[in-house]
C-alpha cells in the first residue's frame, strides 16, 4: 500500500502528540508532508520540531496541496465545523479531533457532505483503539459479566485557568471537552442507540458555560450510565460496568487506558514507545489510531467499525439536549464578526 501523506492543521499540544505517534512509523507507511497554523512562525517550528516538508500559514493552502491524503484536524473546537468542511470541498480525508462540532447541526451536515463524497472521515474518539477497549467489547460479546444494566465514568481536574476550557468563545466546557468521553463509554458498553431519557445538571461559571456536570442516560431497556465531567475536581477519572456476573474497571484514564480490572484481576497493556516528549497522559496511545486509520483507508473504508458516524451523531444529540438542559449555547460565537481565537488544543 503507498504511503498515507498527512497535513496538519493547528500546531498546538494535541497535534505534538499526534505527530509523535505518526513518527514511530517507517515513511513507507505514513509520511508528515505539511503543517499549518495561523501564524507562520508556529507552523515553521512544528515542521522543523517534526520533520513535515511544508509549512502553511493559510489553512486553505493546506487543504489545497495535491501532496496531501488526509488532514488532521487539533485545533479549538469552534474551528472545526469550517475547516471540516473546508478539507471535504478539497477531497481529502479527514481526523478531527473531539467534539467534531459544538453544534448538533453542524456534526449532520459534515457527516452528510463526508459520506457524500466517500471519503474516510473520523471524529477522532482515540479512546476506541486502545487495547484494553478492544478487551471490553470481547468480555460484552462474551457475556462474562452477565446482565449490564449499571455503567458509571467520572472524569475530573482542578483547571479554571485554562482559556480554551474556561471561555465560551473558545468552546469551553466540560461537557464538550471532557464529557463526550463518559459518554462514548457509555455507549461502547450499550450499544449505539439513543437513551430514552436524559438528566443533566451543571456548575456554571462567569462565561457561563458548566464547569462540572452530572448526567443521568437512561435506555428503554432500564439500563442506566451515571456520568460526570469537571475543571473543579481532582477525580479518580476510572469507568465502570457493572454486571450481574461481576464488574469490569478501566483505571485511570479511563479514556486512554493502560490497565483494567476484570472480576478483581489486574490486567496491564504496555502502551508503544515514542521518540517525542508528550504534551497529554497516555498520548503514545496515538499510535493505535494512526494505525486504524491507516487500515480503514487501505481497505476503502470512511470510518472506523470501532467508532463510527452514527456513534458521532448520537453523541451529538445527546450532548445537544443536555446543553438545552443546563441552559448552554454557543450560537453567539457563530453571530459575531469578531474572531477570537488561540492557535490550537
Amino acid at each position: 500500500m503507498a504511503p498515507l501523506r498527512w497535513g496538519f492543521m493547528g500546531a498546538g499540544k494535541i497535534s505534538n502528540d499526534f505527530a509523535a505517534a505518526i513518527d514511530t512509523f517507517s515513511k513507507d507507511e505514513h509520511m508528515k508532508v505539511a503543517v499549518a497554523a495561523r501564524e507562520k512562525h508556529n507552523a515553521e517550528a512544528f515542521a522543523k520540531k517534526f520533520g513535515f516538508e511544508k509549512s502553511y500559514d493559510s489553512y486553505e493552502s493546506l487543504a489545497k496541496d495535491p501532496d496531501v491524503d488526509i488532514v488532521y484536524i487539533g485545533t479549538v473546537h469552534p474551528k472545526h465545523y469550517e475547516l471540516c468542511k473546508l478539507c471535504i470541498e478539497n477531497n481529502k480525508h479527514i481526523l478531527c479531533e473531539k467534539p467534531l462540532t459544538i453544534r448538533l447541526e453542524h456534526t449532520q451536515t459534515l457527516i452528510k457532505l463526508a459520506e457524500a463524497k466517500g471519503k474516510f472521515f473520523q471524529e477522532a474518539v482515540w479512546s476506541r483503539f486502545f487495547p484494553i477497549y478492544e478487551r471490553i467489547r470481547q468480555e460484552i460479546k462474551a457475556g462474562s459479566l452477565g446482565e449490564i444494566n449499571l455503567v458509571t465514568a467520572v472524569f475530573g481536574f482542578n483547571d479554571q485557568q485554562t482559556s480554551r476550557l474556561m471561555r465560551k468563545d473558545l468552546g469551553g466546557s466540560s461537557l464538550m471537552d471532557i464529557g463526550g468521553y463518559t459518554i462514548q463509554f457509555a455507549l461502547q458498553v450499550y450499544g449505539p442507540e439513543m437513551p430514552e431519557k436524559i438528566r443533566a445538571v451543571a456548575i456554571k461559571n462567569d462565561y457561563d458555560i458548566d464547569v462540572s456536570l452530572a448526567i443521568m442516560l437512561q435506555w428503554k431497556n432500564g439500563k442506566i450510565a451515571q456520568l460526570t465531567s469537571s475543571f473543579l475536581a481532582k477525580m479518580d477519572s476510572s469507568a465502570h460496568i457493572w454486571g450481574s456476573d461481576g464488574s469490569l474497571k478501566v483505571h485511570e484514564p479511563f479514556h486512554c487506558p493502560d490497565q483494567m480490572t476484570l472480576k478483581g484481576k489486574v490486567e496491564k497493556h504496555s502502551l508503544p514507545s515514542v521518540k517525542h516528549s508528550l504534551e497529554f497522559p497516555n498520548g503514545q496511545g496515538m499510535v493505535y489510531e494512526v494505525q486504524e486509520v491507516k487500515r480503514c483507508i487501505d481497505n476503502g473504508l470512511t470510518e472506523s467499525p470501532y467508532f463510527t458516524h452514527k456513534e458521532t451523531l448520537i453523541i451529538a444529540q445527546i450532548e445537544d439536549e443536555i446543553k438545552k438542559q443546563i441552559g448552554l449555547s454557543f450560537e453567539e460565537i457563530y453571530s459575531t464578526d469578531k474572531e477570537t481565537w488561540i492557535e490550537a488544543v
